[in-house]
């Protein structure tokens, strides 16, 4: 239960002694506490409150701060306003934006004021909140301080999901019959079960969410069975056909269920398919991450189960776009394997900017072989080449 000094701040019931004490910082509330009473109170119409309040803010505890900020209970109205708060650390910022329970708004106004460039691209980063939320991706290119990234980002999303989806829009219900009629030709007159047989048993079948907020707030779609079926049929014997070829060329045993997922899979549209990607289990994952389309891999690299094992094989695919090289290397947990970072410096797909910093860790004998290898960049192999003359000579 909330504490009663906040209870009366929110209510404006709390008597102006009270409210410049906690302005001041002069009560005994937590850290959690203190910090939401410090925001309510900033925008009190007293102007004594608002300044105490203001000046309190700008001397709390960062570290505190962001232990709060990174916090789901946090309220979302202190989550907002801090995101345009002008006073706080990178790290904070971070933390906001990784919280789901900052809203959107708070987003689009951290995205809109963010001097930041690396921090504007580590919002763009973030295709759920822009899928959710469009002012965000309005935000980003406004910007002044946009990197050439960030904004390549905010517009694929804006290309991928907003105007390809109206031109969709308008051929989708002749379409919708073609699909029903070719499903029992595709031998796919059971798409429920497929869906089911692709998502484990603990998630919302039914619904097709990820979980509560993830996909109803930050996809804002909710897919039900009977729209799972995709559209564009006219691709989809191609597409399943090349997933087919890409599993062969891995060495795969592909069965019939299994050739059935896959044309399955071939016919969602790429909305659908990475709102599998991110909720599909370990057998969807290893489909989808051979999909031609780069946001449907970067969903498969944020579904929440993916395991080391597969992102080790992902940045080691050659087909792989760069996009999801990119997320892979930015990637603090998966930077700390091996076998991950090895993969991505050796992998011609992967940006130069990705690869270079991840060098300095590379073994020796592994950078002697970087020095030999032609299909990479001749930056890398030449930086490579420096790294083992320079550990040679100390």
């Amino acid at each position: 239960m909330s504490n009663p000094v906040i209870q009366a701040i929110r209510s404006g019931s709390a008597p102006t002694p009270a409210k410049l004490a906690a302005a001041r910082a002069a009560l005994p509330l937590s850290p959690e506490e203190m910090l939401e009473a410090l925001v309510l109170l900033s925008r009190d119409e007293a102007a004594e409150v608002c300044e105490a309040a203001l000046t309190s803010l700008s001397e709390f505890n960062r570290q505190q701060m962001l232990t709060v900020v990174a916090q789901p209970e946090t309220p979302a109205d202190v989550l907002g306003y801090l995101c345009a708060w002008q006073g706080g650390t990178r790290e904070i910022y971070e933390a906001l934006v990784l919280n789901a329970a900052t809203p959107d708004e708070g987003i689009a106004e951290l995205a809109r004021l963010t001097k930041d460039k690396s921090l504007l691209e580590f919002v763009a980063i973030n295709q759920q909140r822009l899928i959710s939320h469009p002012a965000i991706i309005d935000a980003i290119i406004s910007n002044p301080s946009r990197t050439p990234e960030a904004e390549r980002r905010a517009r694929e999303v804006r290309v991928e999901f907003f105007e390809k989806e109206l031109g969709a829009q308008r051929i989708a219900e002749e379409r919708r019959a073609r699909a029903a009629a070719a499903s029992a030709a595709l031998g796919l007159d059971h798409a429920e079960e497929i869906l089911a047989s692709l998502i484990d048993d603990d998630l919302l079948i039914e619904e097709l969410r990820i979980d509560d907020r993830l996909l109803s707030e930050q996809f804002n779609i909710e897919l039900r069975p009977q729209d799972s079926m995709a559209l564009s049929l006219e691709f989809a014997t191609a597409d399943a056909l090349r997933l087919v070829e890409e599993a062969t060329a891995a060495g795969e045993v592909l069965t019939e269920e299994r050739l059935t997922t896959m044309q399955f899979i071939a016919r969602l549209n790429v909305k659908q398919r990475v709102q599998l990607a991110i909720k599909g289990n370990r057998e969807a994952r290893s489909i989808l991450m051979r999909d031609s389309n780069k946001l449907v891999i970067v969903g498969v690299l944020n579904n929440p189960r993916i395991t080391e094992s597969e992102v080790e094989t992902i940045s080691n695919m050659k087909s792989v776009p760069e996009e999801a090289l990119r997320v892979i290397g930015m990637n603090r947990a998966w930077a700390r394997s091996y076998p991950i970072i090895h993969n991505l410096v050796r992998n011609p797909r992967t940006p130069v900017a990705t690869s270079l910093p991840l060098l300095n860790r590379i073994f020796p004998k592994d950078l002697k072989a970087l020095t030999g290898n032609r299909n990479i960049t001749e930056v890398i192999r030449k930086t490579a080449q420096r790294l083992l003359a320079a550990r040679s000579t100390t």
